[in-house]
């Protein structure tokens, strides 16, 4: 039983100790695993949403502090008593969220190591049979040391553990072990290669035959089934391959921009999950970094989930006036663990990142800007006098029989320069119609 209980001491120790360290390198990023448990959808338990990072920082310096203390032999009954306690909550929720399908992935060792609902619940059965060991031959854990440098080591575990904690929530985290790490490139992880493996989805079809309900379930394909149809259902038996980035995007009113900052070079982007909750430390450090940055020869952008009120309010409030694109909360919550965060890229790889509190340790050394590319504003139709942008004039939906005549500008570009000159725009043709019954634009519209 001693030996038994030695091998257990060690293997329980080590594995609190790392998996308590991994997810104390990212406090941020478990806070919001726990957000998730905490939700409606979950375990209902939204009155401790707003608590999530407290709760998070406690549990895992908890966890680190409890795997040195059995190590060390440090007040063995307080330990193994806290160690069974914690290890049957958890074995609870991972069976919880594996039998309901929940929660896709625990956080138990945050983005280092992913595992399914089902393998984190055995893993904690697998640490509670070894608890178990633990608790019924405590009488065998003894200290390694004397009384004095037992209580020290444990008093430095601990100390560290709360420093460690405070750093990585101050800057970011030591060991970044997620997609958008510094040296990864986004458009490489939002690729799916060739021969991934597709998902296996089952197909549950629902028939009504002879006034009796019938199912029939293939991989996919229709059933040949003599009777009326009435609904399908789809169960996933085997996800398929997902890569690692699948959310993130650059967009706005005004389409989708992602390839083209993906394909740019020397972009920096300021990334605030929520203006609403943005850091107002960091939030006045934006115009002096963006000013620098643009003199340097960055193209700066912003991302964000928030609203166009909340993003005019941080313009008109902090005086910026680069442009917030629109990202999933939950991809840019991952980019980086700060509100706000800023990154260097480079055709979509990640040079730089840092916290908003260490924005002076970004290196913007001065490179050459390119051109921006010229807007094509597509072509001006006049029709009856009236200027039409292009997708105006197509809503229209104009028939031939409306139009009387028709005049297409071909060699004229002195006219067209000089309309795009009055109206700011970059207009490539030019078309005049005149229109039978002049009522056709007011009907249509």
């Amino acid at each position: 039983m001693k030996i038994l209980v030695g091998i257990s001491r060690v293997f329980v120790g080590v594995l609190f100790i790392i998996s308590g360290l991994i997810k104390l390198n990212d406090p941020l990023g478990f806070s919001y695993k726990l957000q998730e448990y905490f939700s409606a959808d979950v375990l209902n338990i939204t009155f401790l949403e707003p608590y999530a990072l407290l709760v998070s920082v406690f549990v895992v310096i908890f966890e680190v502090v409890l795997g040195v203390f059995l190590l060390i032999g440090y007040k063995p009954k307080f330990t193994i008593w806290s160690l069974l306690g914690m290890i049957v909550f958890f074995t609870f929720l991972t069976f919880y969220s594996a039998y309901f399908d929940k929660v896709k992935d625990c956080g138990c060792f945050g983005d280092a190591l992913k595992l399914t609902p089902w393998e984190s619940f055995t893993k904690d059965l697998v640490l509670l049979f070894f608890i178990l060991i633990l608790f019924f031959g405590i009488k065998h854990i003894k200290p390694l040391f004397n009384k004095l440098l037992t209580t020290v080591i444990a008093l430095l575990g601990f100390i560290f553990s709360l420093w460690f904690g405070y750093h990585v929530l101050e800057h970011l985290p030591v060991k970044d072990f997620r997609a958008y790490k510094i040296g990864a490139n986004i458009q490489e992880g939002m690729s799916v290669p060739e021969d991934a493996a597709k998902p296996i989805v089952e197909y549950s079809w629902k028939f009504n035959v002879g006034g009796e309900e019938k199912i029939v379930t293939t991989n996919g394909s229709y059933p040949s089934v003599e009777g009326d149809f009435v609904s399908v259902d789809t169960k996933v038996i085997q996800e398929g391959y997902q890569p690692p980035i699948y959310d993130f995007s650059i967009e706005s009113n005004d389409g989708d921009f992602t390839e083209q900052f993906l394909a740019e070079e020397n972009v920096i982007v300021i990334v605030s999950y929520s203006l609403e909750k943005i850091e107002r430390q960091g939030a006045v450090k934006l115009k002096s970094l963006s000013e620098e940055a643009t003199k340097n020869g960055y193209k700066v952008i912003g991302l964000t989930a928030s609203g166009e009120e909340a993003k005019q309010h941080i313009k008109e409030a902090y005086g910026i006036d680069f442009e917030f694109y629109l990202c999933d909360e939950k991809a840019l919550k991952t980019v980086v663990r700060s509100n706000p965060g800023v990154l260097e890229m480079d055709k979509g790889t990640i040079k730089q990142k840092v916290h908003w509190n260490d924005i002076e340790d970004l290196e913007l050394p001065k490179v050459e800007r390119k051109p921006e590319p010229v807007k094509n504003d597509g072509v001006l139709y006049m029709i009856d006098g009236e200027h039409l942008k292009e997708g105006d004039f197509e809503a229209l939906e104009l028939e031939e029989e409306d139009i009387e005549e028709a005049y297409v500008l071909k060699d004229n570009q002195e006219f067209l320069d000089s309309i795009n000159a009055v109206n700011n725009t970059n207009y490539s043709g030019f078309v005049e119609i005149k229109l039978k019954n002049k009522d056709v634009i007011s009907t249509n519209n």
